[in-house]
């Protein structure tokens, strides 16, 4: 008899990931409720409500530059001429005066225009002599001027429900005059590992024991969505262990989130449990790393179960997770259709499965050319840190060579 030697040889059917994601749509609604918080510390949280501009900004008609503001009819048909200098404007402090025919005012950038005045010559183009100004020919109306409302108009919507709020989005809350927001409350995230063969960081190894790194990994991850995160330590390998621990966190967590014990061997009880105590709602993927992913709920709290191997995790929480953290936060996150890359390898794969291989840009000369780790191996967590990335190879793909084009997905946009 000829072995396999691939981990996804099995009887039965899996899950498409187009499938599970439409599935978790259709189960999960958002569990975060709206509260008000202030400007200043609403970066990083989700808006609650759309924001409407109250008023236009800026507010007025004013210079983007230091020089000389003027009515461009003032200059003729030449479009070059000597003006009168009569006064200057700051920001601030503005010239309120109306313009006498053929004068200027100097003004520093951010100033109100002066009224009737349309343009602005730059400092060091124009020509000053003693009170006068000369405006070369080249310049167009409207140059170096800033309308009213030319970043928010009044009435638009300028931020909507859903928006993860970052350093430019809080600048235009307080450019709006706000000093508070609805936001949404913290998604709060229970993470927790399963395993005899765990141990905590710091502790004497037995033989046969690792040290969990998932459990680190996972909250990191979980905490760079905004979630408000607790580690809820190592369960072992035992069916009343892990119901308990599942009925005392369910309690107090929006989500729980456990690696480990999603397989089918007799002491994958996080399965079990799902099944038997609570709600399986989809469980193996046609995915590689992280076919025993699964979604489920117990009470009333989701739970996502992940591989206990570490690549598969931190690959199945992006992949996974991910998109049920921003579903139950109320988010109008989507996962990333990916940038178009170009194949720097040679790699060959089964049909009927996604495959999310290690890769990262090869050279600053080449950032579009990916090359990929080495070793495949789904405990290698090297290589994630390695890596800048996901290549995505849909299931009807077979192989891929060099020059070929890849979707790539970036860390950095998947967990955005």
């Amino acid at each position: 008899m000829q072995l396999k030697d691939d981990c996804f040889a099995f009887g039965g059917g899996l899950i498409p990931l187009a499938a599970a994601h439409a599935e978790l749509g259709r189960r999960l609604e958002p569990s975060t409720l709206p509260v008000d918080v202030p400007v200043g510390s609403s970066s990083g949280r989700t808006l609650a409500e759309d924001i409407t501009s109250d008023r236009d900004v800026p507010p007025h008609a004013n210079t983007a530059v230091d020089g000389y503001a003027f009515r461009f009819s003032d200059l003729g048909g030449k479009g070059e001429g000597w003006l009168k200098l009569i006064g200057s404007a700051g920001a601030g402090h503005p010239w309120a005066a109306d313009l006498p025919g053929e004068s200027t005012v100097r003004v520093l950038t951010g100033a109100v225009l002066p009224p009737d005045a349309d343009t602005v010559v730059m400092e060091e183009d124009a020509e000053l002599q003693g009170q006068r100004v000369y405006v070369p020919a080249g310049l167009r109306q409207g140059a170096n001027a800033r309308s009213a409302g030319e970043d928010l108009q009044a009435g638009a919507t300028v931020l909507r429900a859903g928006q993860r709020i970052g350093p430019a989005e809080t600048g235009i809350l307080a450019a709006l005059g706000r000093t508070s927001v609805k936001v949404r409350s913290r998604l709060r995230v229970g993470v927790l590992s399963t395993g005899d063969e765990l141990a905590d960081p710091g502790c004497a190894l037995e033989t046969g024991q690792v040290y969990d790194s998932n459990r680190a990994m996972l909250c990191a991850l979980a905490r760079g969505t905004g979630a408000d995160v607790s580690d809820l330590g190592i369960v072992a390998d035992r069916a009343k262990d892990v119901h308990q621990e599942f009925t005392r966190a369910a309690s107090f967590h929006d989500l729980l989130i456990v690696s480990g014990g999603m397989s089918e061997s007799e002491e994958d009880h996080v399965r079990r449990t799902l099944n038997d105590a609570g709600s399986l709602y989809f469980w193996r993927l046609a995915v590689k790393p992280g076919r025993p992913v699964g979604l489920g709920q117990f009470a009333e709290t989701p739970v996502v179960g992940l591989p206990g191997n570490p690549v598969a995790a931190f690959v199945m929480f992006l992949v996974i997770a991910r998109p049920v953290i921003a579903r139950l936060a109320g988010e109008n996150w989507k996962f990333p259709s990916g940038v178009p890359a170009e194949c720097g390898f040679t790699y060959k794969k089964k049909t009927g499965r996604r495959e999310f291989l290690r890769v990262r840009r090869r050279s600053a000369e080449q950032p579009e050319v990916l090359e990929l780790f080495p070793r495949s191996g789904a405990g290698i967590l090297s290589s994630v840190a390695w890596a800048d990335g996901l290549a995505v190879l849909l299931e009807n793909v077979s192989e891929v060579r060099p020059g070929q084009p890849l979707n790539w997905l970036p860390f950095r946009g998947l967990l955005d």
